[in-house]
């Protein structure tokens, strides 16, 4: 039975910063009964044709990315439209904020201020019941911690492009506990700065706190994880995997591909070539984006090729849509979904792409944004809707420790009921079953 202390009494916003110094929304409901719930929204810079739009202001302010439209969407229009619902109605909140927009890409009010008022929502319902959020959304199953995939060098969009690939990321898939994985990773990411300071290449970091990668080739990254790995007494593939995330659509367009560092030209089965190549060498079990959102047809062929053996993760090619998500599997291309909110535009949205992706037998890898701040919501979302896998970025920086220290802050609450997904949320996709050449 909903009373008055459940429902939305007052939506506010305000402008905040995120992790590279630009403009964000954030929203804060608060319900009649003193309850309140706060949410920022993040920003990509890679960025798919398909996900919902950020509003910015234009003009010379802030370079162009001022939300003070936004801002004033959740004050003047999403505040009043709500005011009245019952905040514990997730999916007639979301349907309301949709039909206020009025657009499929939420570019009238801005998908930044729809999702953040979305997660400010979610986190008031969850306050009003008295629970952390995660456990709001878990409700009596089981908890487990995901699996988390850790940027050691960033690249691409991230970096300048100074390399082409986007992530080079660990997977810490024979630790025990979550708590084990990051203990593991803060050695991995250090002996990669020792590593990388004594052949005089490092060069601060990148958006997500990995690296700046200054290196001749993007084979030479993966060479320099893999010692990276060993130096930090791990052993590579057993241990700890690498996942990539290769953005493809960051460097090609129409099924052909330009690899700026190397001054390579490859079409849709040149990349593939290259990519194989590397899973045969390399500790490889994940690769996000392998070809470009609009090479279907390249998708189709890598997934085919390689999707019993490494996890395929659609990530500008799906932009945490159901609909795409369920002809993707009807097309035989990915086995994993990226799920990122603020591609959605609201919760119930993307917890439909997340239950297409599990009933489609994909993996589910909850994932923060570039621009990020310290919010940490999305560690709530993959506890409470039991992701196996979790990614926030690096080892470094503010804006992603925040994430992964509320992670072990979940695990420890826990206690001894808290499980860890490890490698078991990789599927098939196991390291253990093959070595380094």
């Amino acid at each position: 039975m909903t009373t008055r202390a459940h429902l939305i009494d007052q939506v506010t916003a305000r402008r905040v910063w995120d992790s590279r110094g630009r403009p964000t929304v954030e929203a804060e409901v608060r319900l009649g009964g003193g309850a309140a719930g706060r949410a920022i929204a993040p920003a990509g810079a890679s960025t798919g044709s398909g996900e919902a739009v950020d509003l910015r202001d234009g003009g010379a302010a802030f370079g162009g990315y001022d939300v003070t439209g936004a801002v004033r969407h959740v004050e003047r229009e999403i505040g009043p439209a709500l005011r009245g619902h019952d905040a514990a109605d997730q999916a007639g909140l979301d349907r309301a904020l949709a039909d206020l927009d009025g657009t499929a890409d939420k570019s009238r009010l801005g998908g930044n201020a729809l999702i953040a008022v979305s997660l400010a929502a979610l986190h008031a319902a969850a306050a009003a019941a008295g629970r952390p959020l995660w456990r709001h959304v878990l409700g009596d199953r089981p908890a487990r911690l995901p699996l988390p995939e850790i940027q050691i060098f960033g690249g691409g969009a991230h970096a300048g492009r100074r390399v082409d690939v986007q992530d080079f990321m660990v997977v810490p898939v024979g630790a025990s506990t979550f708590a084990e994985s990051l203990d593991w990773t803060a050695d991995i990411y250090r002996a990669a700065g020792v590593r990388m300071a004594e052949a005089g290449r490092l060069s601060g970091v990148a958006d997500e706190g990995g690296y700046w990668p200054a290196f001749d080739t993007n084979e030479e990254a993966l060479e320099c994880l893999v010692r990276a790995i060993e130096d930090a007494g791990r052993i590579p593939g057993d241990e700890v995997a690498i996942a990539l995330d290769v953005a493809a659509s960051e460097f090609g367009s129409a099924g052909r591909y330009r690899l700026g560092l190397e001054g390579r030209d490859l079409d849709g089965d040149g990349l593939a070539e290259l990519l194989i190549g590397w899973l045969d060498r390399y500790p490889i079990v994940s690769i996000e984006d392998p070809l470009g959102e609009d090479d279907a047809r390249g998708m189709q062929r890598f997934t085919a090729a390689v999707g019993d053996r490494v996890q395929i993760v659609g990530d500008d090619y799906l932009v945490t849509s159901a609909r795409r998500v369920e002809r993707a599997a009807r097309d035989g291309a990915c086995n994993a979904l990226l799920v990122k909110p603020n591609q959605a535009g609201t919760v119930t949205e993307t917890r439909a792409a997340f239950d297409a992706a599990r009933s489609a037998g994909y993996g589910t890898i909850v994932s923060a944004r570039s621009g990020e701040t310290e919010d940490v919501t999305i560690v709530h979302l993959a506890v409470g809707w039991g992701a196996g896998q979790l990614k926030v970025g690096s080892f470094s920086r503010s804006e992603r420790m925040a994430k992964w220290n509320e992670g072990l802050r979940i695990e420890s609450a826990l206690g001894d009921a808290a499980a860890f997904a490890g490698r078991a949320a990789l599927g098939g996709a196991d390291p253990a079953a093959r070595s380094l050449a």
